[in-house]
């Protein structure tokens, strides 16, 4: 590294930078939109294992994870407001490979979510267009919202915050139409992995639907690679993540019960557009409610799918910037400063995704519930390594400028960082064919990275991700 002159970083490099833009509610927006789909279809996969009772359990767990994780992942994001998030603070506090890791898990957690969000908003519009396949209207949908994503990102952030809070909505309404014909009687029928009885046998089902739980809230960190692009991140970051996780709680506990009483919720638990399918419970298959959920329905999947998109291309951008990927892809479009090359790449990948159905169904699972599976590790991995990094710079940084401070520490990234091991445990006793899949991708990276050393050393120098030892030989130099 010693061949850098210090002052030589990102801040300099007028072709490798975000324009800063983004409001506290457009945070806010992105960090509910980024997620909300999670609510509208994938959770209801772990009913078929776990029941509605053991999935309770299960998203309660998830739900004490995610709520600690963020009060402590806050920290990171507002000391190292850079557009790589966990790949950034992984790299600062575990030198290159621990950037790697941390790079490789959050790129496979946002460029798998995608294409499972991209095939729920095909089966969507499949209810209102029989003659459509689902897999075409996924394909279109990238096209359309990689395009949006090309245009600017002020743009994109107002049109999420619209369709969040226009989801957000929708799921009150959801809840409110399905609330005469609720009944617990139901919700609770079978609730324990079929049985009415709670038996430690219910305890393995509980385990198989953590990735389903997981999706309630999976990809609420985005927000952390939207920090280059924010107007002031130390004081909107944490207002937007806190306010983000409550809300999501709060949605995701009122649709589960709502569904789950509606009916007989065994006919949700496999299916990609579980709120439809409750409704008609209730108001039957005619009624105009029905197509208003469709319609509307639409916008928290294009949401999350929209904010995603937006999450990947930031991930791969800054990869690219500091010589993990390819450098074309940390190119910045010249008329609307947006990683144009890093938007289409993660796309490509979607495409490739949704159209090779026979290699990723397998396990007696659909396609939507092996991708989220899939999203879900890569995502825990991410947790883990941000988690560490966060005790490892406490330890080794204690003067690094923190504008927010966890919220009893070590309390919360402790219990944060036992669950997010407790979660991939589970993820990988009951899904070892996926896992092989997963380290295979682990394992070309890793090739790529270890053929690709001189690429890192080449890069532009970028204070933030350097470890303390690099920058005091880069001052020296």
């Amino acid at each position: 590294m010693s061949g850098f002159t210090p002052g030589h970083h990102h801040g300099k490099v007028t072709h490798h930078e975000l324009k800063q833009t983004l409001s506290t509610l457009q945070l806010w927006g992105i960090a509910v939109g980024l997620v909300i789909s999670g609510e509208y279809f994938g959770w209801s996969y772990g009913w078929a294992s776990a029941g509605t009772l053991g999935f309770l359990a299960s998203t309660v767990f998830i739900a004490v994870m995610y709520t600690t994780f963020i009060f402590s992942f806050t920290e990171l994001t507002t000391s190292i407001p850079h557009a790589g998030g966990p790949f950034a603070y992984a790299r600062h506090a575990f030198g290159d490979k621990g950037g790697f890791i941390a790079g490789v898990a959050t790129l496979i957690e946002f460029v798998f979510a995608p294409p499972a969000i991209s095939l729920a908003i095909g089966a969507y519009l499949n209810v209102q267009f029989p003659a459509l396949d689902p897999k075409y209207a996924a394909a279109g949908a990238y096209a359309l919202f990689m395009a949006l994503n090309i245009i600017g990102v002020q743009i994109a952030a107002t049109f999420e915050l619209l369709v969040t809070v226009l989801a957000i909505i929708e799921l009150l309404v959801f809840m409110g139409v399905v609330s005469p014909g609720f009944s617990f009687a139901n919700f609770v029928k079978g609730g324990w992995s079929g049985a009415d009885q709670f038996s430690l046998g219910a305890v393995s089902g509980m385990f198989a639907a953590l990735p389903f739980a997981i999706w309630f809230f999976l990809a609420i960190e985005g927000v952390a690679m939207a920090a280059e692009e924010a107007k002031n991140p130390k004081k909107s970051i944490p207002i937007a993540y806190i306010a983000g996780i409550v809300t999501l709680v709060v949605l995701a506990f009122g649709v589960m019960l709502f569904a789950g009483g509606a009916g007989d919720w065994t006919k949700l638990s496999n299916i990609n557009d579980p709120l439809p399918k409750a409704m008609q419970f209730i108001v039957g298959e005619n009624s105009n409610w029905l197509h208003m959920l469709v319609w509307i329905g639409l916008f928290g999947l294009i949401a999350s799918f929209h904010g995603i998109i937006m999450g990947y291309s930031r991930q791969i951008f800054a990869l690219a910037r500091a010589g993990y990927l390819p450098k074309g892809f940390s190119k910045v479009n010249k008329r609307f400063r947006t990683p144009h090359n890093a938007i289409l790449a993660g796309g490509a990948v979607g495409l490739v995704a949704i159209f090779s159905d026979d290699i990723l169904s397998f396990n007696g699972q659909s396609l939507t519930a092996n991708i989220v599976t899939l999203s879900a590790m890569g995502a825990v991995i991410m947790y883990i390594v941000s988690m560490a990094a966060l005790f490892k710079l406490r330890a080794s940084e204690p003067q690094m400028e923190r504008p927010y401070k966890t919220p009893l520490y070590p309390v919360f990234p402790a219990v944060a960082l036992v669950f997010a091991v407790i979660s991939l445990i589970a993820l990988v006793w009951y899904n070892l064919l996926l896992t092989g899949v997963l380290v295979g991708m682990i394992a070309v990276a890793y090739l790529y990275f270890a053929l690709t050393r001189r690429s890192r050393e080449e890069a532009p120098l970028d204070t933030m991700i350097e470890t303390p030892a690099e920058l005091a030989i880069d001052v020296k130099a």
